[in-house]
């Protein structure tokens, strides 16, 4: 492998493939290991200095083995190197980009000031830098008259049209996601399935307040038209969800169930409307009339 590629190119792809395994056999949920837990971060840092550490010591031998060569077998030596793999491209990209002198030609640009031996190199300035420097200016040109003349759209309007779009997302979504209704939102589900599965909640959780038949006993009669909290799908969804009068009446259920199940047994409820329990309780609260719909706190 070292002579294939460089250590500036070998041990970074090492590195990698060590950070990789590590990322693999550690489930650090969303977050990458070595942010949710710091131990993996000191041990991928202890791994890297490692790293270098080898290429340092390997590099360090491989100059004292040169000074023991005679000229001959040093010259073979660096000459086999150079006849390896050295990503020449990267490294023409790379001198293109800084556009320095090579070092045998650094005499010609060598500056008269001298600053206690220290001499400093008249180079270009690197054309990454250079042309990076111009395209900055022309993005600033164009955004001070695009935003700043123009009056174009600032971080607000695209605040306030991102949670536009949001709203119409969501409110798409909620048709669909029967288990984000709320009182706002739940309407009487009339689908079989669904009265069904109230009819199994209403036997497992209720019909020991209010009977198999929804006569009453504890609880109140709910085949009346009379309602203590109030009928209608969202006051009975409320009353499931919160509870009933405070002190004696029903728990709320909203920990318990889910609000489609919520909403399932409150249809289920209201499909009880008008038969006939075996004994069915005289009738408490207020008749209801759709128009006195009461969902306030």
């Amino acid at each position: 492998m070292r002579k294939l590629m460089p250590s500036w190119v070998r041990v970074p792809i090492v590195f990698f493939i060590i950070f990789g395994v590590v990322e693999f056999f550690i489930d650090s949920g969303n977050k990458p290991a070595f942010i949710e837990y710091p131990v993996v971060l000191l041990f991928l840092f202890l791994v890297l200095l490692i790293l270098i550490a080898i290429e340092a010591i390997v590099g360090a031998l491989e100059n004292v083995m040169l000074q023991k060569m005679d000229e001959a077998a040093k010259a073979r030596f660096l000459a086999d190197k150079e006849k390896t793999v050295q990503f020449t491209w990267f490294k023409k990209l790379y001198n293109k980009l800084l556009d320095q002198k090579p070092i045998e030609q650094e005499g010609e640009i060598v500056l008269d000031h001298n600053y206690d031996g220290i001499r400093e190199l008249d180079n270009n300035l690197p054309p990454w830098w250079l042309y990076g420097f111009y395209i900055s200016i022309v993005f600033a040109a164009i955004y001070l008259v695009r935003f700043h003349m123009f009056d174009g759209p600032g971080q607000i309007d695209e605040l306030q049209t991102e949670l536009a779009q949001a709203k119409i997302a969501i409110d798409e979504y909620k048709k669909t996601a029967k288990n984000l209704v709320d009182i706002n939102t739940v309407t009487l589900l009339t689908d079989v399935a669904d009265l069904n599965a109230g009819k199994a909640i209403f036997n497992t959780n209720c019909v020991a307040c209010h009977m198999a038949d929804g006569g009453g006993g504890i609880g109140p009669n709910l085949t009346d038209a009379h309602w203590i909290l109030g009928g209608g799908i969202k006051n009975v969804f409320k009353t499931v969800s919160e509870g009933g009068r405070s002190g004696k009446g029903m728990i709320a259920w909203k920990t318990q169930l889910k609000p489609l199940q919520i909403a399932q047994v409150a249809s289920y409820v209201l499909s009880l409307q008008g038969t006939t329990p075996a004994n069915p309780k005289p009738a408490e609260g207020d008749v209801w009339v759709e128009e006195n719909i009461n969902i306030e706190n």
